[in-house]
Parts: C-alpha cells; sequence; structure tokens
C-alpha cells in the first residue's frame, strides 16, 4: 500500500464517522506514523509504506474515530509558533487563546503571573518572547504542573521561571507587572454542547466551574489587588458572552472598564485592566 492509499482510505474512514477536518486530520496522522514533516507528506505519497507504518496509521486512526483530539495523539501542539508537549491533563491550546498573549505583548513587562497556567502555553510563549522578563506560573493541578515543567525545558526558559501548586492567589508572592488567565468559563449548562474532543478528553477541571461559568472571575478580580504593580495590567480569556458580566466584576472591584480584544470571529475574547 503506498501513502497515497493509505491517506484515502484514512480519510474516508474518518468521514464515515463524522469526524470534522477529516482530509486534514488523516494528512497529519499519517505524516505522524511515517515519520516525516507535515509539509513533506505530499513528497513521500507515491512510496510504499512499511507494515509498521501502515499499523502505527490505523492504531491512531481508529482513536480519532473516538474523537480523541489529534493533540494527544501526536503529543504536541503547535501555539504562537512553538511546539508545545500536551497531554489529558492540561487542555488543548487553541488559536484564540494567542489573542490573550498578543494583548500581553502589547507593552513591556519584567515579572508575570500566569493562573491556571496549565501546559504553560501562555507563561512560555510570553518568557520566550520577551527574554528579559521572568514569570511564576500556578495551577492546581500537580500533574499539568509536570506537563509545564517539561515545556519550560524545551523552550529553554525554565530557568526564568517558577511553577507551583496554588488555588489561585494561595502561593503567589509579590507584586507583577503583568498577570494572564485562561481560567475555567464553561457553565456547567454549556459542558453537554461541547464538541467531544473537548467534553470527553479534556480535563472537567480546567473547563468549567460546575456553575454559571464566572466563579473563577470573581476569585481573580477580588484577589488581584495585592500582587498587581502600580500601572501593572490583568488579562483574562473568556467566552465570547461573558465580556460585560467580567467588566462589572472588575469595576465593582475599582479596576474599571477593561479594554476588550476580540478574536479572529470578531467575538469578544479578552478582557484588559490596567492598574492606574
Amino acid at each position: 500500500m503506498t501513502g497515497a492509499e493509505a491517506l484515502a482510505r484514512g480519510v474516508r474512514q474518518l468521514r464515515e464517522a463524522g469526524v470534522p477536518d477529516a482530509a486534514a486530520d488523516a494528512r497529519r496522522l499519517l505524516a505522524h506514523a511515517m515519520g516525516v514533516a507535515p509539509g513533506r507528506l505530499t513528497l513521500v505519497l507515491p512510496e510504499v509504506i512499511s507494515p509498521a507504518m501502515a499499523e502505527s496509521y490505523d492504531s491512531i486512526l481508529a482513536q480519532r474515530i473516538t474523537r480523541r483530539p489529534v493533540s494527544h495523539l501526536l503529543g504536541t501542539r503547535l501555539f504562537w509558533g512553538r511546539e508545545f508537549v500536551v497531554t489529558p491533563d492540561v487542555l488543548d491550546p487553541r488559536p484564540e487563546t494567542e489573542i490573550l498573549v498578543a494583548a500581553a505583548l502589547e507593552e513591556p513587562f519584567g515579572r508575570v503571573l500566569d493562573l491556571g497556567t496549565g501546559s504553560g502555553c501562555i507563561l512560555l510563549s510570553l518568557l520566550a518572547d520577551r527574554p528579559e522578563a521572568t514569570g511564576v506560573g500556578l495551577d492546581l493541578s500537580p500533574a499539568a504542573l509536570e506537563v509545564a515543567r517539561t515545556n519550560a525545558a524545551r523552550l529553554g526558559v525554565a530557568d526564568r521561571v517558577q511553577l507551583r501548586p496554588s488555588d489561585w492567589f494561595a502561593a503567589a508572592e509579590g507584586r507583577f507587572d503583568l498577570i494572564v488567565s485562561n481560567p475555567p468559563y464553561i457553565a456547567l449548562n454549556e459542558m453537554p454542547d461541547l464538541e467531544p474532543e473537548v467534553r470527553d478528553w479534556e480535563p472537567r477541571l480546567a473547563l468549567t466551574d460546575e456553575a454559571d461559568g464566572l466563579d473563577a472571575y470573581r476569585a481573580i478580580l477580588s484577589g488581584v489587588g495585592p500582587y498587581l504593580a502600580s500601572g501593572g495590567r490583568l488579562a483574562v480569556e473568556h467566552g465570547p458572552t461573558q465580556a460585560s458580566a467580567i467588566a462589572a466584576l472588575g469595576t465593582a472591584q475599582g479596576l474599571g472598564r477593561p479594554e476588550i480584544r476580540r478574536d479572529f470571529d470578531g467575538r469578544d475574547r479578552v478582557c484588559l485592566f490596567r492598574v492606574p
């Protein structure tokens, strides 16, 4: 069987199973099974694939049909131009979260705190782009912190970051020029409507507060005062209908109205608060 024949079969199987973006997924999984970069796959498609490659491809296709995320099958996910290790213990980094990174990089900062750091994709991207900065990442999940440590080492920023177990600000110390967070914001009644890749495979703790989706923002906005430096910024990612509620929470805490950053579809995605 050639690579082209294997690819055609894979696309057909994924489509029949109702997997979105079947062609793109089949290509990425075949490239992984053949041990080539995705961009080189077309060059090797005419070649006959080995039995070991075919077996590997069949195995990961079968897992993708169960709607297991591609990032879990490959072990990595591209985010902000860099590859991050991803496991079922962390959220799969998403393009929307790059809006938060872009907003954070609009101005200089020396010390950054990431609340609920997960894979570390936000914090470590910021440190990689700002070689003079240092950071602290806090997360309630020890398993998530191990993933973040792996990514910090891979990106060469481990000497500039501290990763600690913490329930929001519990383990935070000192003040920060920048505080960022992509907290759980899915309301409990929205969970059944999520794609299976998210609902069934990603850590529930990182998805929902089991309530209205705003508990994390209440904790962050009520507790941020002692940790933001004068002139500091707080940037939080949120769902597309939550900006008004989060703005009201921030105003109640004396933070003033936030600036809103929109995602690629024009939806509200990030609230950016500033300390005078």
